[in-house]
């Protein structure tokens, strides 16, 4: 068997710089265009692994800390319609929604074992929780609802299971009750989080939002920053907050509704939240709109 000896093949070892035509097919021309194109990948290669090390984002001051949310499951005491029912959950806590994945046939028995974590603001202890039928052909049915008080054990450290009475078409805690399981940790002040959705700026005069849905409210909440310039100076937690505060668009309720009428099983305080999220842009809006709800 011959063997190719050592020194041959340390001579086919390239060393150095690679040239500027490497991977390029021979024979090829390319246009200023496609030079541009590389150039802008580049930047944004550049810029994506600059926001992962660096891209964090200070929790606001008004949080208090983390809330950790299972619901495990419901037991409802009527079952609606001539079929049996597909339901989920939704949940909110501050300004903030969530919702489950439907539990299909789960009737009177859904079971979603879901578990929501969720930054809890200063003064919110409580936290309310809508089981809604998914229906076809019209808008999703509100089956029962109930608004669960945080206990205090939960904020000493203490993880409690508990089992919630909901309200409904039968009546004041009669329609059925719902397994939720709650914990709490406190974030220190230096606190960071990372944004799961990044801007990267190609160039100073465009910026590409990457994708279109992000800043969706749905899981868990998102912020979305920008790549840090070469000469940021880092803000104060208050300073931020009144950024955020002059950046929040205002949307006007033709908005909201022209959106409610293109999507009626959404809520109405989510689609506002949602296009505050985007800016008013209806196009990213209508495109969240369409993934929340074919993941539903």
């Amino acid at each position: 068997m011959n063997s190719t000896p050592t020194n041959s093949r340390r001579e086919n070892v390239f060393v150095g710089s690679l040239p500027d035509d490497f991977l390029r097919i021979d024979g090829v021309e390319y246009s200023p265009t496609d030079a541009n194109q590389i150039a802008n990948d580049e930047q944004t290669a550049l810029a994506l692994q600059h926001q992962y090390f660096s891209g964090m984002q200070p929790v606001p001051n008004n949080i208090r800390g983390r809330l950790d949310i299972t619901v495990t499951e419901a037991k409802l005491t009527k079952n609606y319609g001539v079929t049996r029912m597909d339901p989920y959950l939704r949940l909110r806590v501050g300004h903030h929604v969530y919702e489950t994945k439907t539990c299909y046939n789960g009737a009177r028995n859904p079971k979603w074992n879901k578990v929501f974590h969720c930054f809890l603001p200063n003064g919110v202890d409580s936290f309310h929780a809508e089981i809604y039928d998914e229906c076809a052909f019209s808008t999703d049915e509100r089956i029962a609802w109930c608004i669960y008080t945080i206990p205090e054990r939960v904020f000493t450290g203490e993880t409690i299971e508990d089992i919630v009475l909901l309200n409904g078409k039968q009546g004041e805690e009669k329609e059925g009750s719902l397994g939720i399981v709650t914990s709490f940790t406190p974030l220190p002040a230096t606190s960071a989080m990372y944004s799961t959705q990044p801007v990267a700026l190609m160039n100073p005069a465009a910026a590409v939002v990457m994708p279109q849905n992000a800043g969706v409210v749905c899981g868990s909440p998102i912020y979305v920053h920008s790549t840090p310039q070469a000469n940021h100076v880092p803000m104060t937690n208050g300073e931020q907050h009144q950024q955020q505060q002059s950046q929040i668009v205002q949307v006007s309720d033709d908005d909201v509704k022209q959106l409610h009428e293109m999507f009626p099983s959404v809520d109405v305080d989510v689609i506002r939240t949602l296009l505050e999220s985007n800016r008013g842009n209806k196009e990213r809006s209508i495109n969240a709109l369409l993934q929340v709800t074919s993941e539903a």
